[in-house]
């Protein structure tokens, strides 16, 4: 085990202790994968190499530390309530998943709800991606920020602290708003409907952010735990353009697709296009607001160029 920054300086005081992917896999010998090969297929998104090896020793130690944070977060809550008289309350453990687009953190999300629900102290797990909480398309284009979609002035901040403050204080209802990828915009008449789960994930961009302002909360001030999904920048370049040329290929080629528009492109033209992207919106937002946030993480994990995890960054207790 050794200590490392997270921006990768050598000899400096750091609050993380990074754990290479051979001693982490070696965390949890014991525990057996809760899923399927199918059903790792099925949870891994485009441009993911997610296997059974990566699930068992990268996810699996991991969903088991985060069930103990969520077991020892309930057992803290109640011995609260017993000092303060009140009767106990059980409230969600609440986790934030961030990083850039393409990246894989919705993959990650995803795997890490199925594998929280089947350990005992958790087996309701909710996911809300922060997509939903985008302004819709109209509005962005009223404020003039369409081309800086996913950018923090994008969303909503105070209508998705409502959110997870609402979820957190035990409410038996709380909904959120749909977002659909084909329309590229949110659906009016559709909503997300989350209902006092154990765990609940949060997943987005800039989920990790700190406070408008000196005197405000921030979205992450919610969490009880939070993940960095790291890389570098030209690997997470080049998995963009691979997930582009492959929705192009399919998604893009349905014509209610919001990117239907791209559809005919030949190859080249698409790989141009889908760099062009990259250049001018989405690395712009990783160097300048995603990445800034890396160090408000509690653990970040790193991956190489196949999309596989090399370390796991743990920041001590």
């Amino acid at each position: 085990m050794t200590s490392t920054t997270t921006g990768g300086a050598s000899g400096q005081p750091t609050p993380y202790v990074e754990i290479d992917r051979a001693e982490w896999a070696r965390l949890a010998p014991e525990t057996a994968t809760p899923l399927s090969e199918t059903e790792v297929v099925q949870i891994r998104g485009l441009g993911d190499r997610l296997d059974m090896r990566e699930v068992e020793e990268v996810y699996v130690p991991l969903s088991r530390l985060l069930s103990l944070y969520a077991k020892g977060t309930q057992d803290l809550g109640r011995a609260t309530s017993r000092f303060l008289g009140d009767q106990a309350l059980r409230t969600p453990f609440v986790i934030g998943v961030a990083g850039s687009v393409a990246v894989g953190k919705s993959t990650i999300a995803r795997l890490l709800r199925e594998l929280l629900s089947r350990w005992p102290d958790t087996p309701h797990v909710e996911l809300v991606t922060t997509d939903g909480f985008l302004y819709p398309n109209e509005e962005l284009q009223r404020r003039g920020i369409m081309d800086r979609k996913g950018f923090p002035e994008s969303y909503d901040r105070r209508a998705l602290l409502r959110f997870i403050t609402a979820v957190k204080s035990g409410a038996a209802e709380v909904r959120a708003p749909f977002y659909s990828h084909l329309r590229y915009d949110i659906i009016p008449t559709a909503q997300v409907v989350v209902r006092r789960p154990d765990v609940l994930i949060v997943e987005g961009l800039n989920v990790l952010q700190p406070a408008a302002t000196a005197s405000g909360l921030a979205i992450s001030d919610l969490f009880d735990f939070s993940i960095y999904v790291d890389a570098r920048t030209r690997d997470i370049e080049s998995w963009y353009v691979d997930r582009f040329m492959a929705l192009k290929r399919g998604a893009f080629s349905n014509p209610n697709s919001f990117f239907n528009v791209f559809a005919e492109l030949s190859d080249e033209e698409a790989a141009d296009q889908a760099r062009g992207f990259w250049r001018s919106i989405n690395e712009p937002n990783l160097i300048d607001n995603i990445r800034p946030t890396r160090s408000r993480a509690k653990l970040v994990l790193r991956k190489d160029s196949d999309h596989t995890v090399s370390s796991v960054l743990l920041r001590k207790l």
